[in-house]
């Protein structure tokens, strides 16, 4: 699928925060962390908003064109600290964390000081992340729920997967529902150890790529 791509600036920080809020607001683990309906359309925006600086300061995002779809990627250096996410999926997975081991709590107090959740998830999914080599990490891919299905979310993993095949740079991220992780694997993620079950949650599952030589299928 052809989808025309440009990487996001300053100045497309509410349009990505927007896709974000739309597209995670009925996902699995946003679920989780938002259980409230009312209280989740109130907070959501703002965790949105905390990740989308993140990835605007140290990151690289990825928008489609028309604004339908955006990919929020980091690079995690070998033997080195990364920002401890939750959730990289295709209109679902909360992602989270920050630069040092206070960016959960320091995420939860700016965020929602009274949910345990905001901060708890930050901390799971760090301990679950991969360690030691170096590699790509896709903290979070939104889809807008009007053009879900339509293989936006693909074209935009493909286009930085193409970049590490010839880089010989390993990617990673953690499913947040079956669906998308079976569109992770057809792009050759594997489950990586074993799945993350949030307390009285759903199950995420990490996912690790290796490199595909350049030429290969």
């Amino acid at each position: 699928m052809g989808v025309a791509i440009r990487v996001a600036g300053e100045a497309d920080r509410e349009l990505v925060v927007r896709l974000l809020d739309e597209a995670f607001q009925d996902d699995p683990v946003s679920n989780w962390v938002f259980p409230a309906p009312a209280h989740r359309r109130a907070k959501h925006p703002a965790l949105m908003a905390a990740f989308t600086d993140v990835v605007l300061a140290e990151g690289r995002i990825d928008l489609a064109e028309d604004g339908s779809a955006c990919a929020l990627w980091l690079s995690v250096p070998a033997a080195g600290n990364h920002d401890g996410g939750s959730g990289g999926d295709i209109g679902g997975g909360a992602g989270g964390g920050a630069a040092d081991e206070d960016g959960p709590a320091q995420l939860r107090a700016a965020v929602d000081p009274d949910n345990e959740r905001v901060e708890l998830i930050g901390r799971l999914t760090a301990d679950v992340h991969p360690q030691g080599r170096a590699h790509a990490y896709l903290w979070m891919i939104g889809v807008a729920p009007g053009r879900q299905g339509q293989g936006l979310g693909g074209a935009l993993i493909e286009t930085v997967l193409d970049r590490c095949d010839r880089e010989g740079l390993a990617a990673y991220l953690e499913a947040s529902n079956a669906r998308s992780r079976a569109l992770y694997e057809r792009l050759g993620f594997e489950v990586e150890g074993s799945p993350l079950d949030l307390p009285d949650g759903p199950r995420m599952w990490p996912m690790w790529r290796e490199p595909r030589p350049v030429g290969r299928a």
